[in-house]
């Protein structure tokens, strides 16, 4: 029986998911990051209270990522002066839990996730990305 040493586990940390963010980022084609454009990811334990407020979201573990900023679909309407970049959040606890719970690697998960906040960005609704997954299904 091959021993494991137990006491080197650990959960992946808030740098490791900016880089499992940044590996699915720039895994992207490349024509698709240039509509992107400039866009932080940043990652958090948990969503601010606020978010989840708007959302209408009771608990913390219900939000996995969050696109913040002006989407495709708005940004030449509102111009560029003194906004703050666009932002997409990762949620490190929400992920984890969900992860724990399904049969997916951790990178495939921040990916879906990143991937859907992208689709945000570009002004799909959750109703579209939604149909879009079950029709490439």
């Amino acid at each position: 029986m091959t021993s494991i040493d137990i006491a080197a586990f650990k959960a992946p940390s808030l740098e490791d998911f900016e880089r499992l963010g940044r590996v699915a980022l720039d895994g992207l084609p490349a024509e698709f990051k240039t509509l992107i454009g400039d866009i932080e990811i940043r990652v958090d334990e948990f969503p601010a209270e606020d978010a989840l407020e708007e959302l209408g979201l009771e608990s913390e573990f219900d939000l996995l990522g969050l696109f913040q900023g002006v989407g495709l679909a708005h940004a030449s309407a509102t111009g560029y002066t003194g906004r703050l970049p666009n932002r997409i959040w990762l949620y490190r606890r929400p992920i984890l839990d969900y992860w724990a719970e399904h049969d997916e690697t951790l990178g495939a998960v921040v990916s879906h996730v990143l991937i859907h906040e992208i689709g945000h960005h570009f002004g799909l609704s959750d109703d579209d990305m939604e149909a879009i997954e079950n029709a490439a299904d």
